[in-house]
């Protein structure tokens, strides 16, 4: 198969977006397929084979998270488009709007059906703060509009639970297939995680708890703080690696303690040893739907402590993998401390190791592949793609 991916972000972008397609892109590959990428020129992209890049703007948006912008006709006639044999997308807004353009235009141009798929990846609603619109009619909008795609696509596709329970809060109420993001296991295999301690300064033998992801306001990251604050209150040798970047980053680091370290983001190679290393992952973020990096930590055999959120419930077997908490800082110490005992903590991690297999690239991109197989030779159905 010939398959186009339309996204509004894709590396060197540090999402968990970004990074689940060129995941899911690469098991396609292996499987033989051809898959090509459209997404935003970034101001630190390297050549890729098979990635084409739209025009984008990085005026008023945080520096990893170059805005797609509407591509003119000169522009869309260079793309190889017109051989494509489906095309998904990651987003309901403007690049969707382009996927489906030109999922009906290749239709027309084939005389035969090209199905679009749409991954919703994200609680859209959570984040209205960066548009500066109000957030009653934002959120209506949003609503309305994402409804509105997912009725016109050929298939849904979600993460987890969380975002098809969403998808029918907005008021859509079609049919949706859940298909998890996926992690490279044969990456995490290796990691030790040997090194990273002593580059951030954490002695070998201190519980070292590792925060990894964007800095910014919804990730609710100020009460992570407080519970680190207060579970050092119980055991001071612990320390908090926090990796990662974003727009909060300074207030933050005002507000740490000691025994914090703000790492910055790393390259993704890097990523599975700064897992590896730690002894717990934490969040305290209630909107999470289903990132990455709580996945790769349980591939990497980091046991999960989290705030209750979407990505949690679903990810998180309790006393198994991880431990569930509520949102309070004084509640999430006590979990942390709890997940950090001796006679717990290595089940934990064991039982992360064991729950990471079912979400492995290969697993997950034949998964992807059967459904594209099913819908380009399904009937088409009048009113979707």
């Amino acid at each position: 198969m010939r398959i186009g991916f339309v996204t509004a972000t894709y590396l060197p972008s540090r999402n968990g977006v970004a990074t689940s397609s060129a995941l899911f892109a690469q098991g396609l590959r292996d499987l033989g397929h051809e898959v090509r990428i459209f997404a935003p020129v970034h101001p630190a992209q390297q050549p890729e084979d098979g990635v084409y890049r739209l025009p984008s703007s990085s005026w008023g948006t945080p520096a990893d998270y170059p805005l797609l912008l509407w591509p003119s006709r000169p522009v869309v006639a260079r793309l190889p488009l017109f051989d494509l044999d489906v095309v998904h997308t990651m987003h309901p807004f403007l690049a969707g709007q382009l996927a489906s353009l030109w999922a009906r235009r290749i239709a027309a141009h084939r005389r035969r059906r090209v199905p679009l798929v749409f991954t919703a990846h994200t609680q859209y609603e959570q984040y209205l703060h960066y548009a500066r619109v109000p957030r009653r009619a934002g959120s209506s909008l949003v609503r309305a509009h994402v409804t509105a795609f997912a009725r016109h696509v050929s298939q849904v596709l979600v993460p987890g639970q969380a975002m098809a329970d969403m998808l029918a809060r907005y008021g859509y109420d079609g049919p949706v297939t859940t298909l998890p993001n996926p992690v490279n296991l044969a990456n995490f295999a290796a990691a030790t995680g040997a090194g990273i301690r002593a580059q951030y300064g954490v002695p070998q033998h201190a519980p070292l708890v590792l925060s990894l992801g964007r800095l910014a306001p919804e990730k609710n990251l100020p009460a992570l703080l407080d519970a680190f604050r207060i579970a050092r209150t119980r055991q001071p040798d612990l320390h908090l690696l926090i990796v990662g970047d974003g727009p909060s980053r300074a207030a933050l680091a005002a507000h740490a303690g000691e025994n914090v370290t703000f790492a910055g983001g790393v390259p993704y190679p890097q990523v599975p040893d700064v897992l590896a290393a730690a002894d717990v992952f934490l969040t305290a973020s209630e909107s999470e739907v289903l990132p990455m990096s709580m996945i790769e930590a349980l591939a990497a055999g980091a046991p999960l402590v989290a705030a209750r959120s979407p990505a949690a419930l679903d990810l998180i077997r309790p006393g198994q993998n991880g431990l569930l908490s509520g949102a309070a800082p004084a509640a999430l110490a006590d979990t942390l401390l709890r997940a950090l005992r001796p006679d717990l903590l290595p089940q934990l991690r064991a039982g992360a190791l064991a729950s990471a297999q079912t979400y492995d690239v290969r697993v997950r991109a034949a998964e992807l592949a059967r459904h594209y197989e099913r819908l380009i030779q399904a009937p088409w159905t009048p009113g979707r793609i």
